[in-house]
């Protein structure tokens, strides 16, 4: 992968592209007015460019770039602020001041939701197993332009971290949230779920394990959550209770510690 700016580069945009390309250990390129598909070509590499509000990964032969939107989050937040219901909100049972740790965080859309319910007193957490997507979603949530405000308050305050959720896991200490929670991708696909489509090209479609729920159930004070394809055999194999949403094709299954 190569870094770069935007076409119309000035300096401060200059320092935050070489910023990334030194936290991410890929190369700065100066753009020297090449389009994308030039800078592609020449380099053989997918292409990270740094713009003003936002950064885009264009996939080496892609066109279409790959960048961090808030997603279903938006209308979700809205709907919560208008005191309607939201699946996840229900199943996770959130309420103000709780902690979360998100393990599959993804575009980031249940901890931003999550951390819009929490609310200045809770603490949302994520983990990204990938590293680019890690950096794009953790700059997204600072920069993205919402005119929402309690949208931007909820995105700024969550927390990313990246590696690996197995081993990440490990170094939280007992009862350290409230809530862990995991989306990992499905082993079915979803045909309405667009709005994450481009995910696929950083999925990482690690199998959740015994060994990894034993972590999970050590490091949640009230109970592990897990979001599935509702034919998904994840729910019996792991002792999840599933929630039938008979008109979704996904259902939440929980644990509640120390039942």
């Amino acid at each position: 992968m190569i870094i770069s700016t935007a076409s119309r580069v000035n300096t401060p945009l200059e320092q935050k592209a070489k910023q990334a390309a030194e936290e991410l250990g890929f190369p700065y390129i100066p753009r020297r007015k090449r389009s994308v598909a030039e800078l592609q070509t020449q380099y053989e590499s997918d292409c990270l460019i740094v713009a003003k509000e936002r950064i885009e990964l264009y996939p080496l032969h892609e066109r279409e770039p790959f960048f961090f939107h808030p997603n279903s989050a938006s209308f979700r937040v809205k709907r919560l602020m208008r005191k309607e219901e939201d699946p996840f909100v229900s199943a996770a049972k959130l309420t103000s001041g709780m902690s979360v740790l998100d393990c599959t965080l993804g575009l980031a859309s249940d901890s931003i939701v999550a951390s819009f319910v929490t609310g200045p007193t809770g603490h949302v957490t994520g983990i990204e197993g990938n590293l680019v997507l890690g950096y794009i979603v953790k700059q997204g949530l600072k920069e993205w332009p919402t005119p929402l405000p309690e949208l931007k308050v909820a995105m700024e305050k969550i927390e990313v971290k990246m590696g690996r959720y197995q081993q990440v896991l490990s170094t939280f200490a007992d009862r350290s949230f409230d809530v862990v929670y995991f989306d990992p991708m499905f082993t079915e696909t979803v045909e309405a779920s667009e709005g994450i489509a481009g995910l696929r090209h950083f999925a990482i479609y690690d199998e959740l394990e015994k060994e990894t729920l034993e972590q999970a159930l050590r490091v949640a004070k009230q109970r592990v959550v897990l979001k599935d394809h509702f034919r998904s055999t994840r729910f019996e194999r792991l002792g999840f209770k599933q929630q039938i949403r008979k008109t979704s094709a996904f259902h939440f299954g929980t644990i509640e510690v120390g039942s």
